[in-house]
């Protein structure tokens, strides 16, 4: 079921003040509750609640670091989509696995649609490109066919859900 706006709802109920620190860390994680508390005018322990209690919720959920692959030496990203020729549960929870702990994987995602899923990698160049698709993709029994798009440019979203 969806609320007035289109959302699920997450299991606890939310007030402004829990939209107000979404929003507020969405802008910048980094925060301590001291300086969060103080940006949004409540009393530190009122705010060290809240978070917990968004956290404990999963509405918030843990940080990770972020960081630049570029610099890294992997400048280059690239999206492979893939086809499977079965559908088993066994068999797409065994291809998901083996994709997540593959090297230079950012990102798994099982799709509906023309493609079964979306791997999205960030390798040093082309050649090693082709050797992550032969050596880690292709070598499934289970994957039909592949298609590897380069990405010139990527930009999260800054969308912050509105309050409910």
């Amino acid at each position: 079921m969806r609320n007035a706006q289109g959302a699920r709802p997450t299991g606890i109920s939310l007030d402004p003040l829990d939209f107000d620190i979404v929003r507020t860390l969405s802008a910048d994680p980094t925060l301590t509750n001291k300086a969060l508390s103080t940006l949004l005018g409540v009393a530190e322990s009122t705010c060290a609640y809240r978070v917990r209690r968004l956290r404990e919720s999963n509405v918030i959920r843990a940080r990770r670091l972020e960081l630049d692959h570029a610099q890294l030496g992997y400048s280059l990203n690239a999206v492979i989509m893939i086809v499977l020729t079965n559908h088993s549960r066994e068999t797409v929870d065994r291809f998901m696995t083996s994709m997540v702990r593959a090297p230079n994987v950012l990102q798994v995602m099982n799709l509906t649609g023309r493609y079964d899923f979306m791997v999205t990698v960030a390798v040093a160049d082309a050649e090693q490109l082709r050797t992550f698709v032969l050596d880690h993709v292709t070598v499934h029994p289970s994957v039909r066919g592949t298609e590897t798009h380069i990405i010139f440019d990527m930009r999260e979203g800054e969308w912050v859900p509105a309050r409910a």
